[in-house]
């Protein structure tokens, strides 16, 4: 596995993020010897999803508002299906995440995470993957769409859904580790 010790992460999240999503790469980036930062337009603790119900509630390292891409050398967006809604709809966090794919950096997202890489305007020609709901918005949007358990595209790795994680950990992983992609 790739070392990552002075790697910096950025998680962008909002209130009701699919909470496997957050924790899983969490803990793996971080066992890798990463910095990982919850970062959200929200303050304090935000809450998740639990598959069918309210999960735990996570505290916020920064609140966007505060943070710049510079900061960070790679960002991850976990999905569910009330967080990229609301970020997507977020002027902030669309430029938060278009600045990491305009530079290059390795942008990692799952589930329904990519509804927020769709507001960049920077998915033509990339091939991705998604929870399989969001296959026409992310066609439509540009990209290649693929039914496949992780998808790398020169530093964006996507997978479709939480059975998924220990692929897209391993690639995240492996894609922060090798840096900026040109």
């Amino acid at each position: 596995m790739a070392s990552l010790n002075n790697r910096r992460v950025a998680i962008l999240t909002e209130e009701g993020f699919e909470q496997v999503e957050l924790t899983s790469p969490k803990e793996a980036l971080e066992a890798a010897g990463a910095t990982v930062h919850i970062i959200s337009p929200q303050s304090g603790r935000i809450k998740a999803w639990d598959q069918t119900d309210w999960g735990i509630e996570v505290e916020v390292d920064r609140n966007l508002k505060d943070v710049s891409a510079d900061e960070y050398d790679a960002l991850v967006l976990p999905g569910g299906v009330l967080n990229p809604d609301k970020l997507r709809q977020n002027a902030e966090a669309v430029a938060f995440a278009s600045s990491f794919l305009e530079e290059g950096k390795p942008v990692a997202s799952i589930c329904h995470g990519p509804q927020l890489l769709i507001e960049t305007g920077l998915l033509e020609g990339r091939r991705l993957t998604s929870y399989p709901s969001l296959q026409t918005d992310l066609k439509n949007a540009g990209a290649d769409w693929v039914d496949e358990e992780v998808v790398v595209d020169n530093g964006l790795v996507t997978s479709r859904r939480p059975d998924d994680l220990e692929a897209f950990n391993r690639k995240a992983i492996e894609e922060i580790g090798e840096g900026v992609h040109s």
